[in-house]
């Protein structure tokens, strides 16, 4: 054996118990997985997802992009509040972190029409009609003037329901 080849060897043997030693030392950091799978959902819709089942505490990232609940078993409902993307830690009771996942929320799927009044923005629902419809971006008296519509329906109906005694009675 020549002496490069001895010296090249003894070279690679050093190397390699060095790596070992340092995976002794310096372990890799037990990280949970970050659940390949992005959550997306879409804005003013929720969806049902499996977490972990040991989850004890739920951190959304951003409030005004999805709202997330933790119901039993582990499902959790996340609902697309505003656009754009946040994450998800779920924790366990000992503060370890079994997930970490991102939630985009993205605009609505079915048939918007937008309309712009000048910089003042309108959209609409035209499935198959066009109505009134309240979206996140909406101009301010357009999107009071649909909500203050909304509650005075939704008001008629509780009244109504509550005069006939069918009030929170399932159909």
């Amino acid at each position: 054996m020549s002496f490069l080849f001895l010296r090249r060897r003894s070279a690679a043997v050093l190397m390699i118990g060095a790596l070992a030693a340092g995976l002794v030392v310096f372990p890799a950091v037990d990280v949970p997985a970050a659940g390949n799978d992005m959550i997306s959902v879409n804005v003013d819709q929720a969806k049902l997802v499996k977490f972990p089942e040991k989850i004890a505490t739920i951190v959304i990232g951003n409030p005004l992009i999805a709202d997330v609940t933790l119901q039993p078993g582990g499902m959790v409902v996340v609902t697309g509040k505003g656009y754009g993307a946040t994450n998800v830690i779920a924790l366990d009771r000992s503060g370890a972190v079994l997930m970490d996942r991102i939630v985009q929320v993205e605009g609505p799927t079915d048939k918007v029409v937008t309309v712009y009044r000048g910089t003042l923005r309108e959209s609409y629902s035209c499935t198959p009609d066009c109505a009134r419809r309240v979206t996140l971006g909406d101009g301010e008296a357009y999107f009071r003037a649909t909500m203050e519509q909304a509650s005075a329906i939704g008001g008629q109906a509780a009244t109504t329901g509550a005069a006939t005694g069918t009030a929170g009675k399932p159909n």
